[in-house]
């Protein structure tokens, strides 16, 4: 690997700033402490720092020694989960029900180390800016910067985004051209039918019957409307009705998610959905509400940026720890909102196995959304470098560390 040597000799230090993170987890647009240290860190080394985009985002602003009219935005989460830490290592998160299991600190960190090398070299042109984003664990934190004006106020060429992947060898890379992570949406359907005794179901309108059923018919969607080259998932993640054992229920509610690679599907699915909650409920006796929440569009790789991110990974890490053609995720991601804005790539960079967490981690697999999960601080100067030399080499080709 060829990576920046400066940052290697910051390890250490951001590992600490890295498990600082780690140990004080703050949920969506919540994340002032956090800002507060990123914003601290990036005015100690010089950084022209912007606060407020998004409620806590933060934009750190570096200018090279001329300005070539390029520019380059290059994006970190900041947010954690709400949900409580099984892992007793030191770092452990101090506040209960939050924790760091999406490796957001992580990627903070990563961020950080980057813009301490640029700002202490500013032997380039251009401007590179510094994208720490709050809420991007479905609170949709990326549209709330770009409505606070991320890109007319920090007019970019093209932004990119990074996330750490469980699974995926430490050093190794994955990335594809087009989706490479599906839109995120959730849905909810409330059927209304009619109360009675268990013992006289005549007497009432059984809104447990048409739950169950709609249950089903829900699936032959994917299976029956949706072209079987386009992937999508349909699923029922909730159900619940009544209260007794011997008393059918006035309401029935169902809740779940669908995930897709194009709007195009998304649609398609949306107005079935719809279509059969009405057909199947009104075929029961009852009514129905459904309301469908569109969260993250899909997150699509531009073409051209991705190929430039491609062979600046190459170069970096060699062609054998670069999967240019990953297996795209069912999961979504709110960077598909400024993909939408500014051409771009987003891209994984593996976190390993688990073997990195200290004793005292928890009983459960490293994966992303785990209560047992912890960062791998050995990505912190991997993807470091990977930011300093695509910053390098997109604001001025000629600069290559």
């Amino acid at each position: 690997m060829k990576l920046v040597e400066p940052i290697l000799g910051w390890q250490d230090e951001m590992a600490a700033i890295r498990r600082d993170l780690h140990a004080h987890p703050e949920l969506a647009y919540q994340e002032n402490r956090t800002s507060d240290i990123v914003a601290q860190q990036l005015e100690s080394w010089g950084v022209e720092v912007h606060r407020g985009l998004g409620v806590t985002g933060v934009v750190g602003v570096i200018r090279g020694k001329s300005d070539n009219g390029r520019s380059i935005g290059l994006r970190a989460d900041m947010d954690a989960l709400p949900m409580q830490e099984l892992n007793t290592f030191e770092h452990t998160s101090t506040y209960p029900g939050k924790m760091h299991a999406c490796g957001h600190d992580g990627h903070t960190a990563m961020l950080l180390a980057a813009a301490r090398y640029l700002a202490h070299h500013r032997d380039f042109d251009g401007v590179a800016y510094m994208i720490f984003q709050p809420a991007e664990e479905g609170q949709v934190g990326a549209r709330r910067m770009i409505e606070d004006g991320l890109f007319t106020r920090f007019p970019m060429d093209a932004v990119f985004g990074m996330h750490n992947w469980p699974g995926l060898p430490a050093g190794k890379f994955g990335v594809c051209v087009g989706p490479i992570m599906a839109s995120s949406n959730y849905f909810t359907v409330r059927i209304t039918g009619k109360g009675a005794h268990a013992a006289m179901p005549h007497l009432g309108v059984d809104p447990i019957m048409a739950a169950a059923n709609l249950t089903q018919a829900l699936q032959s969607i994917v299976t029956r409307n949706r072209n079987p080259y386009d992937p999508a998932v349909l699923s029922i993640t909730q159900i619940h009705a009544g209260s007794a054992d011997n008393v059918i229920p006035d309401t029935a509610e169902l809740r779940g998610t669908v995930r897709t690679f194009t709007e195009e599907t998304l649609d398609l699915i949306e107005q079935r959905i719809r279509e059969l909650v009405h057909s199947v409920s009104t075929g029961y006796g009852c009514t129905a509400e459904f309301v469908f929440d569109r969260k993250y569009p899909p997150t699509v790789n531009h073409p051209k940026e991705t190929a430039f991110s491609v062979q600046v990974l190459k170069d970096l890490v060699g062609p054998d720890n670069v999967n240019d053609a990953v297996q795209p995720a069912m999961t979504g991601e709110d960077f598909a909102l400024m993909l939408k804005e500014r051409p771009g790539c987003y891209l994984w960079i593996g976190n390993g196995q688990g073997d990195h967490r200290l004793p005292g981690h928890g009983e459960g697999p490293c994966t992303l959304h785990n209560a047992s999960y912890d960062f791998n601080d050995e990505l912190i100067p991997i993807g470091a470098s990977y930011w300093v030399q695509l910053a390098l080499r997109w604001l001025n080709p000629a600069n290559f560390v």
